[in-house]
């Protein structure tokens, strides 16, 4: 709590640079948003998806994404659109371009266009799914705690989303539904966190009697200081095993889990806690109300 204002100043520079990077660059969106071409090959023997991501890339699709459809032998290729180009003729290239690096035979299975109508559906029911999300985290934890901290949380996790949002928007890295998962996954793991810490804030208010309300928080982040810390280590040794060996179709989703994970946890710590003090919390709010037995009020029998 010592440190909540700095705390404050550092996440508000980099929000403000989220939105900013958010608004004038927007999101390098991925064929599931923005349509595209659906290629599928087939090679007599299992295909090498490095080399066919280069031949790609230097016939000028390096936008492509390539992966295995099935079996090691079906090659599944999805590419953004292309201004004047059909869906045929870009296959045509494609195959052409990909039976002229090698050795094999490779034969044409099929060839889809995801049109525009499609991303906007998908774009517009992610963006309500986190919204959902967030709303149903706020009532939850207004009616189980009190609505500071529920504010605190739920600011807390906008400020994780907006900032992961903002990574990809300044390096522009390709936002495709497999990030948009990521995201949905860093709220549920940035609430994880931050109803222990709440929890854990109630009570010490109901236990100690003395103390600031900036004593009882910081004595509560101490408390699951320990917990957060192993429980974010052990979950980052797998993400970065995602992240160096998953390969390129799932590069996007370690790389958010990874950055969600980090923020999370600054968030829950000094983020979630520190609105709800801002807010005015103190131990009046957290007691449980006094129940009155009946007949409490009559005066005893002499």
């Amino acid at each position: 709590m010592k440190y909540r204002f700095v705390s404050w100043i550092f996440s508000a520079i980099l929000l403000i640079g989220s939105i900013a990077s958010l608004s004038i660059n927007q999101l390098n969106w991925g064929l599931d948003f923005t349509g595209g071409t659906v290629i599928e090959v087939g090679y007599d023997r299992p295909a090498d998806l490095s080399a066919v991501r280069v031949v790609l890339t230097e016939r000028g699709f390096g936008d492509a994404v390539v992966q295995n459809f099935g079996t090691q032998e079906d090659v599944l290729i999805r590419i953004e659109p292309r201004e004047g180009v059909k869906a045929q003729e870009l296959g045509d290239q494609v195959l052409r371009a990909l039976q002229e690096s090698s050795d094999g035979t490779i034969e044409m299975r099929r060839i889809e266009f995801v049109g525009p109508q499609v991303g906007d559906e998908l774009t517009e029911q992610g963006g309500l799914a986190m919204l959902t999300a967030l709303i149903c985290i706020l009532l939850y934890i207004a009616v189980r705690f009190e609505w500071r901290l529920a504010l605190g949380a739920v600011g807390a996790l906008a400020h994780d989303v907006i900032l992961t949002l903002g990574l990809f928007s300044v390096l522009g890295l390709e936002f495709d539904l497999t990030v948009l998962a990521a995201l949905l996954a860093v709220i549920g793991y940035s609430i994880n966190d931050t109803v222990v810490v709440c929890d854990r804030i109630r009570e010490n208010f109901r236990k100690y009697r003395k103390g600031t309300p900036e004593e009882i928080i910081d004595g509560a982040i101490t408390d699951t200081l320990s917990r957060t810390v192993i429980t974010s280590l052990t979950t980052v040794l797998v993400l970065l095993a995602l992240f160096f060996l998953g390969g390129q179709l799932i590069h996007g989703f370690a790389t958010a889990l990874l950055f969600g994970i980090f923020i999370g946890t600054y968030s829950s710590i000094f983020i979630a806690s520190g609105l709800a003090h801002a807010l005015g919390i103190s131990r009046e709010d957290l007691m449980p109300p006094e129940v009155e037995k009946e007949g409490e009020d009559l005066e005893p029998m002499p």
